[in-house]
């Protein structure tokens, strides 16, 4: 499908929008690729979706050939809204763009002031210097089910790994697995290579989708990022001495002790549940949530 728009490379060109990689930008300009992940997000007729991070709107645009309802972009550079602007020109009522930084909004209170009822769906390729705190924060959202029914995102490929890591890939298994483990069932679904992206990074990216779970098991989400962040960033220790750095201390031994956790055992040993537990223990202790 095409949208009769100038190509994409043409609109860069004329606005001068060069990525910045202050701003971790690749553009993606490979209709192919953009509308593979529109179609990903899919089926799209009645979904209203949120973008983070359009750039000049390469995803946009396939977002909103592909059928989207709605979509909400998330743009923070203001270099490429006049290019956004002329996307909303060409669908009338379809497209809405807010200039605002995208790790300091509340999403759900975001999302009520423009009317938007009831879950929606994320689909984007994220900047890639806010991808991780991004989903932490969606991952741990105080209200579940999220706001959200489904999350297509792109990552760089090592980032994607963690995501769906689990406690038998020790490599990969980390305090995003942990996350993303806890609330949602996460697969990557295909790589987007370099050349595809202007800039080219160094890096193969990956999309990855993220579906929230309905009944995840009970725990506090900022206790479970405390515990996990603590945890793995000293992985090579035993837990009773990496929980030491919990920001909130509280002894190590006892807070094991309390989640049924062996006090000689590393993080990446440790199943997602048993962090849950830890989590619990650790709100328990600090009135933490």
């Amino acid at each position: 499908m095409t949208d009769n728009l100038p190509p994409l490379r043409e609109v860069v060109a004329a606005h001068g929008l060069a990525a910045k990689k202050s701003l971790g930008q690749n553009f993606l300009f490979d209709l192919n690729l953009t509308g593979k992940i529109a179609r990903a997000a899919g089926p799209l007729e009645e979904a209203t979706i949120l973008e983070i991070g359009p750039g000049p709107g390469g995803l946009t645009r396939a977002l909103l050939t592909q059928g989207a309802k709605k979509v909400i972009a998330v743009e923070r550079d203001e270099r490429c809204l006049v290019a956004l602007a002329e996307i909303s020109a060409h669908y009338p009522g379809r497209l809405e763009v807010v200039c605002a930084d995208a790790l300091g909004l509340d999403y759900p209170a975001f999302l009520s002031q423009r009317g938007v009822e009831g879950p929606l769906r994320i689909c984007a390729n994220l900047p890639y210097n806010i991808g991780t705190p991004l989903l932490a924060g969606w991952l741990t959202e105080k209200d579940w089910p999220p706001f959200y029914e489904r999350m297509v995102l792109m990552f760089q490929r090592e980032v994607a790994e963690r995501i769906v890591a689990t406690p038998g890939e020790r490599a990969d298994y980390g305090r995003l697995g942990v996350l993303a483990g806890w609330r949602c069932e996460a697969r990557i679904l295909f790589d987007v290579p370099p050349a595809a992206f202007t800039p080219p990074p160094k890096i193969t990216s990956s999309v990855v989708e993220l579906r929230p779970r309905a009944k995840p098991l009970e725990c506090a989400g900022k206790a479970l990022e405390a515990v996990t962040l603590a945890a793995f960033g000293q992985r090579r220790k035993m837990l009773r001495q990496s929980l030491k750095s919990l920001p909130l201390p509280i002894d190590p031994l006892e807070l094991l002790q309390s989640a049924g956790i062996e006090p000689t055992k590393r993080a990446e040993e440790v199943e997602i549940a048993g962090f849950c537990a830890l989590a619990r223990a650790y709100a328990k202790k600090t009135g933490l949530v």
